[in-house]
């Protein structure tokens, strides 16, 4: 009894306590300290009430009471205080306040206070209206707030129609009970401001009206798609919105978001149904059968049959629903089949599409048969060569969803050959492992010509195939290979490199042309260009050596010096045979006949120089003077071309003095120095001067160059010997 006394004492004194502190919290104009304070005490968790035993609905009760005081002090203190200077700075004072009087309002479940009371006192300062009417946005949004009195409902319509927040509008709309609106009002701001969204929601929710939505979009596309006009942008959103809204309805979804109550999804659906598949609609009788469905075909075929599709899922159980799926198929192949209004595309959209739903283990569909070899013949039209990668792929997807076991397989084969469709040709081969005749679909297939080198490759080299499958295809290919080269030539190589590097002599025989087999060998064996199979004979390198110098000179030396693969002795002759002196050179370098390799390259010199003395009729020019002089080899000015067999010939020399004895290096060096020097006493006379003055330049070049290794007493003594002769000579 008397611990009963002691805890309502407390608990007396501790609201006394709290109703104290909240005052002094309002006497500093700390309101929202105050309503802090005050909740933290209605839901029990300030200190000054843990462990008591009050009765906490009476303990609510009081402190609700004292909150919605604050509020009310809070909002005309607001008001009263409101600052001076621009509207910024009082939306800004009035976004401090009106969140939190919403929130309080909301935990103490007095929307009846917010809406009633709290915006009356609001509405009396346009500012601090706005501010509210905004504010609301994010708390419809979370649906923390769904139903609004009649007044607000239309101030906030109205203020967001004023300021341009539509989007705002159909936000809102969408997540709110509408029922106290004037419906057709609504219904006329959102077409006039295209919300969709919230005009289908208003339809629906606010009249359980699930047709009109549809007749209303349906008279926006309907018109331009059957004149053949494209659509605006606008119309084509509405087209889409259209399709999603139908695909909702037919699922039991509310659009955009939710579910239709579950007492009305039977009759939605059928109401649905029974409006796509009218005869005219309400407004014509003048237009072509089956208006609605033949919109939707034509404003987005695949989308629409999507949606049937997915409908269709459905429909195992239901008798009437399968009633309807029969009836909608009929409808859609009276409207296109023999329409020249659709497309082969939207033609082999509806096929593959019945083709699916005819595929099904529970299928009860019937389909005439004869409808398959009708669109077959449209498909496979050998009259008609518009559209015909078009056609081709329609009629390939139909068949890859199981539509081939709707037609005779020799007679779509022999359509799809007449009509050059390689690849259904290919799917209908794979089906019956004729793998040597897809090979040859490829090659037929002027788009995928170059895909045939990976098919092979895959052929051969995966698992799945047998012995005899390879085998043909090894088979075909060798018979296509002169083919194969003139296509690409690198991957023919690939391929050869990786499957028939033991047929590669009867590959030359059957290519029967010496540049598709340069072509061939040139990828097959350059480093350079792709692979390099070690395992080939040298005669083969040999082989490509020998058309290299009959199709591409300047890659001889290059491809020698990467290569090791060929026969000294025997591409020697080849170099030879086909004159090509700096190759030879090389190749006698690298044989050790240095003396041969300084032969070859002294007499290219001697050449040049004789080319040089002999036609010599202007003043020659240096490489880097602007006007070019008497041009050489490949049109080269003959001095460059002199330079430059020099530079060889010098570089010859310097590789190989240092392994050669004081006589053997003479034996380089001053035949080099005679040839040089020799030139000279020929040109003569004003004309000659500037190609004098070259050559005297590039003998002091070799005399440099051949000081490093012979001794200045022999060089001065060589010089002497040959300016005696040549005073003798001249």
């Amino acid at each position: 009894m008397c611990l009963s006394f002691l805890s309502q004492s407390v608990h007396i004194m501790t609201l006394r306590t709290w109703r104290e502190r909240v005052e002094h919290f309002l006497k500093q104009e700390k309101f929202t300290e105050a309503l802090s304070l005050a909740w933290s005490f209605h839901e029990g968790t300030a200190k000054a009430v843990v462990g008591l035993f009050g009765d906490p609905v009476k303990r609510k009760a009081v402190v609700a009471d004292k909150m919605v005081e604050v509020l009310f002090q809070y909002v005309e203190r607001w008001l009263r205080r409101c600052p001076e200077g621009k509207v910024q700075v009082l939306e800004q004072h009035f976004q401090d306040m009106v969140p939190v009087v919403v929130d309080y309002c909301l935990l103490l479940q007095r929307v009846d206070l917010l809406f009633n009371q709290i915006y009356s006192k609001l509405v009396e300062n346009p500012v601090a209206k706005g501010v509210f009417l905004e504010s609301l946005e994010p708390y419809i949004l979370s649906e923390r707030i769904g139903c609004l009195t009649a007044p607000v409902m239309r101030d906030l319509l109205s203020y967001f129609q004023e300021n341009g927040m539509m989007e705002s509008v159909e936000g809102c709309l969408v997540h709110m009970d509408i029922t106290n609106l004037d419906i057709q009002q609504v219904v006329r701001m959102c077409w006039d401001n295209q919300l969709y969204d919230a005009m289908i929601y208003v339809f629906n929710s606010g009249m359980n009206d699930y047709i009109s939505p549809m007749e209303k979009l349906l008279q926006v596309i309907g018109p331009p798609l059957q004149e053949g006009k494209p659509l605006t942008d606008e119309q084509v959103v509405m087209g889409n919105k259209l399709l999603v809204y139908i695909s909702c309805c037919l699922a039991g979804r509310a659009y955009p978001l939710g579910d239709i109550p579950e007492d009305l999804v039977p009759q939605v659906k059928n109401q649905v149904f029974e409006f796509l598949i009218r005869l005219h609609s309400v407004e014509s009788t003048q237009e072509e059968v089956y208006p609605f469905i033949r919109t939707l075909l034509h404003f987005d075929t695949r989308e629409f049959l999507n949606v049937l599709a997915l409908t269709f899922e459905d429909f195992k159980n239901d008798k009437q629903a399968l009633e309807y799926q029969q009836r909608i198929v009929d409808i859609l192949l009276k409207v296109m089949v023999d329409n020249s209004d659709f497309t082969p595309s939207q033609v082999g959209c509806l096929f593959t599409f019945l083709a699916r739903q005819l595929a099904k283990p529970d299928n009860t569909l019937f389909v005439n048969r004869k409808l398959f070899d009708q669109v077959l013949e449209f498909l496979c039209s050998p009259d008609d060569d518009s559209r015909h990668t078009e056609r081709q792929q329609v009629l390939l997807e139909l068949l890859q969803v199981g539509g081939v076991v709707q037609f005779d397989e020799g007679r779509l084969l022999a359509l799809a050959e007449k009509a050059e469709f390689y690849q259904i040709c290919e799917f209908m081969y794979e089906q019956k492992h004729l793998y040597d005749r897809i090979i040859d679909c490829y090659l037929k297939d002027p788009l995928r010509k170059e895909e045939i080198y990976n098919y092979i490759h895959n052929m051969l080299s995966l698992p799945g195939y047998s012995p005899q499958d390879k085998h043909t295809a090894r088979r075909k290919t060798l018979e296509h290979i002169k083919e194969l080269v003139t296509i690409n030539p690198a991957k023919t190589a690939e391929l050869v490199s990786g499957h028939f590097t033991g047929e590669v002599d009867s590959i030359i025989s059957a290519l029967q042309d010496d540049y598709l087999v340069f072509q061939l060998m040139k990828n097959l064996l350059d480093p350079s260009e792709g692979p390099n199979p070690q395992m080939l004979a040298p005669n083969l390198h040999e082989l490509l050596v020998g058309l290299l110098c009959r199709f591409c000179p300047c890659q001889v030396t290059p491809f020698l010096q990467t290569t090791q693969h060929y026969r000294l002795e025997e591409t020697i002759e080849i170099t030879k045979k086909h004159e090509l002196h700096e190759a030879t050179s090389y190749l006698l370098e690298k044989k050790g006949d240095v003396q041969g390799a300084f032969r070859v390259l002294l007499q290219m010199l001697k050449s040049k120089l004789h080319s040089l003395t002999e036609e010599n009729p202007e003043p020659a020019r240096s490489r880097g003077e602007e006007e070019d002089g008497e041009e050489g080899d490949e049109g080269q000015p003959v001095l460059a071309t002199v330079e430059e067999a020099l530079s060889d010939i010098i570089e010859l020399c310097h590789r190989n003095s240092h392994g050669l004895n004081q006589q053997q290096r003479e034996a380089l060096w001053f035949p080099l120095l005679e040839a040089m020097m020799s030139p000279q006493k020929h040109l003569k006379g004003p004309s000659a001067k500037h190609t004098s003055e070259a050559l005297k330049e590039l003998t002091m070049k070799v005399l440099n160059s051949m000081s490093s290794f012979i001794a200045l007493p022999a060089i001065i003594q060589r010089i002497l010997q040959v300016t005696s002769v040549l005073m003798r000579l001249f």
